[in-house]
Parts: C-alpha cells; sequence; structure tokens
C-alpha cells in the first residue's frame, strides 16, 4: 500500500493502531537503557554529578525546536497543499512541543543554578528559547479560541511558519552573541566534543525522547481526527434536527 494512502484519515487510524503500541514499548525499552547508562556515566571533572542532568536538557532541548519544525512542514501542507492530515498533525504536536520546551527551560535553570550562581540570565540563547516556548502557548491559544476550525489552521500555520525564524536563532545564538551558555558539542562542525563515555549516554537519550515524542504524536492525531469525527456528527445532528 503506497505511503500517499495513508493521507487518508481512517487509513490513518489503521496504521496507528498498529504502529503505537510497537513505538510504545520502544520508547520505554529506549528510557530504561538511557536512564541506566546515564545513571552509570561518570561524572563530568568540572560539573561533578550536576551533569547527568544533560541527560534530561539536551534532548528535550533537541525537540523544541525538532517539533517546531515537524509542525513548519505541517503549515506548509496546510496553506500550500492542503493536505487532509496537516493541520491534524500541526495541531497535535503544539502541546507536546509546549511541554518539551518547559522541560528544557526547567533543567536548564536547575543546571544553570550551580554553574552560573543564577537560575536565569536573559542572554540569547535561554530569551529565544522562552520565545519558542510562548509561541507554541500562541498557536495552542488560536486552535482553542478560533471559533471556525478551518480559519484556526491558517491563523496557526501562519504564526508557525513565521515562528520558524526563530529556530536558527535559538541554534546560532551561542555562536552569534557573547552568551553563558556553552556552545554546541554535539551538533556542530566536526566531531562532537564530548567525551564518548557521556555522549552515548546521551544519544540514547535522545533517541528515547523521539519515540516518546512519536508515540505521543500519534495518539494526539487519532484523538483529534476521532474528535473532529464527533464534532461533525453533532452539526449533523444539530442541522437535521432543526430542518
Amino acid at each position: 500500500m503506497p505511503i500517499s494512502d495513508f493521507a487518508n484519515p481512517s487509513k490513518f487510524l489503521t496504521l496507528v493502531s498498529r504502529v503505537l503500541p510497537w513505538l510504545a514499548v520502544a520508547a520505554v525499552i529506549a528510557f530504561a537503557i538511557g536512564l541506566t547508562q546515564a545513571m552509570q556515566a561518570p561524572d563530568d571533572y568540572q560539573q561533578g554529578a550536576t551533569v547527568k542532568i544533560m541527560y534530561l536538557h539536551v534532548p528535550s532541548a533537541w525537540l523544541s525546536m525538532g517539533i517546531w519544525a515537524v509542525m513548519s512542514i505541517a503549515a506548509l501542507g496546510t496553506l500550500v497543499w492542503r493536505h487532509p492530515l496537516a493541520d491534524v498533525a500541526g495541531k497535535a504536536a503544539a502541546p507536546i512541543g509546549a511541554a518539551f520546551t518547559l522541560i528544557c527551560l526547567i533543567t536548564g535553570s536547575l543546571w544553570g543554578r550551580p554553574m552560573w550562581g543564577t537560575y536565569w540570565v536573559w542572554d540569547a540563547r535561554l530569551t529565544s528559547v522562552f520565545v519558542l516556548f510562548l509561541m507554541y502557548l500562541g498557536v495552542i491559544a488560536l486552535y482553542w479560541t478560533a471559533e471556525e476550525p478551518s480559519r484556526a489552521a491558517r491563523l496557526a500555520a501562519i504564526l508557525t511558519l513565521v515562528g520558524a525564524i526563530n529556530l536558527p536563532v535559538v541554534k546560532f545564538s551561542v555562536d552569534w552573541w557573547n552568551t553563558l551558555h556553552q556552545p554546541a558539542s554535539v551538533i556542530r562542525m566536526g566531531a562532537p566534543t564530548i567525551d564518548p563515555s557521556l555522549l552515548k549516554p546521551l544519544l540514547m537519550m535522545a533517541v528515547a525522547y523521539f519515540l516518546l515524542f512519536a508515540a505521543l504524536h500519534l495518539a494526539a492525531m487519532r484523538n483529534e481526527i476521532l474528535r473532529r469525527r464527533v464534532r461533525t456528527l453533532r452539526l449533523m445532528q444539530a442541522n437535521e434536527a432543526a430542518s
């Protein structure tokens, strides 16, 4: 069956029912392995055991940007290609992205307190991530407050594409400006600068976070499709009763 067939919501729901349990199991296994490796990883020679916050902070930071990128692709699908599941994908991803961004901000603050002597500074990296979190909340608010679903989809798609400008700011802020936040040590030109004993658990946790997002996103898309079907049925019943 071609992948394009899953643009049909009914066929997509069939796919989700088959894939979702396996994704959930894979996420649990990946988290079990990743957390075990993280606990067994050595302490940093400067930061000590505080460095272990990295295994929660860094993957959530990657996903905070990655999910917005997913939403941007979905926004193009909504505005340009009118893909039947594009708006569903964008709407379902927004609360998940907001949650991961909030985890990024909280764990970053906890990590920053012993390293910088303060929980928060208004430097370029922290500020741009905070702006990203506010934009997630803005997209969610558009979906909640707009009375017409199609209008909400268009407005949310436009905000998402405009907000995509912030992604390179988040990524390269540590290179463009003088900030307290350390430069990239994994996703960078050349080889990673982090020691392999710390890198391997980090990559495993990144895989676990990605699998968790995939499972949550598919489940949220399924729920949104079913919610829209219920709404359509209620409108049909209301129209029949009115006539």
